[in-house]
């Protein structure tokens, strides 16, 4: 239910006449993925192209196994760019994306580099974005030649109130319900002097 309301409340800052700037809350294995995806879907589908940002090249290379498939069954193309390729790889998506012949492109924050251009971003999501600085944020969403809708998404948890206070410049959907059968997440504060124990736990499980 609350994945479902977060969507609508998402699909309709899509349809808005002005830019979506909305951070999505939510658990690990809430469900942001998805709606990330159907955001992204909803770009593309309008003939925008849609860029994901994550902090590291392993978050991001899960993203793009994930999100693949999904945007290949719709006709959509999917790539990535990072660090690590090759220049010569860099190069061929640059070009790619500059021509608006890539629909999403996933990467770290090469995705900001001056040499990227894109030929119609009207999505810029974020994950973890926490995680990123202020200017770095607006790097990307600048790579759009009209200012594109903005969705960040972060599994830290925030009260509310907070929130409101701390991300007065964004609306905030919240994923405040997991999936049935998920087993709650438990968080310990372990003292350094059982940090020897809680190794040996660990490999014992």
């Amino acid at each position: 239910g609350a994945q479902q309301r977060a969507w609508e409340e998402v699909a309709r800052d899509l349809c808005a006449t002005q830019p979506m700037n909305r951070l999505l809350q939510g658990d690990v294995g809430s469900g942001k993925t998805v709606i990330a995806a159907l955001a992204a879907a909803q770009a593309i589908g309008s003939g925008a192209q849609a860029a994901l940002m994550a902090p590291t090249e392993i978050l991001a290379e899960q993203h793009l196994r994930k999100l693949t498939p999904w945007m290949h069954a719709l006709g959509a193309r999917v790539d990535w760019l990072s660090g690590s390729l090759k220049e010569s790889g860099k190069r061929a998506i640059r070009a790619a994306t500059a021509a608006g012949e890539i629909d999403l492109l996933i990467g770290t924050h090469a995705l900001i580099e001056d040499s990227v251009e894109f030929a119609r971003l009207g999505l810029v999501i974020v994950d973890e974005q926490h995680r990123f600085g202020v200017a770095q944020r607006l790097a990307l969403r600048g790579k759009g030649q009209l200012s594109p809708h903005q969705l960040m998404m972060s599994a830290t948890p925030i009260p509310r109130t907070l929130a409101m206070t701390y991300y007065a410049d964004l609306d905030v959907s919240v994923i405040d319900e997991l999936p049935p059968g998920r087993t709650p997440v438990v968080t310990r504060l372990v003292s350094q002097g059982r940090l020897a124990e809680l190794i040996e736990r660990v490999r014992a499980a």
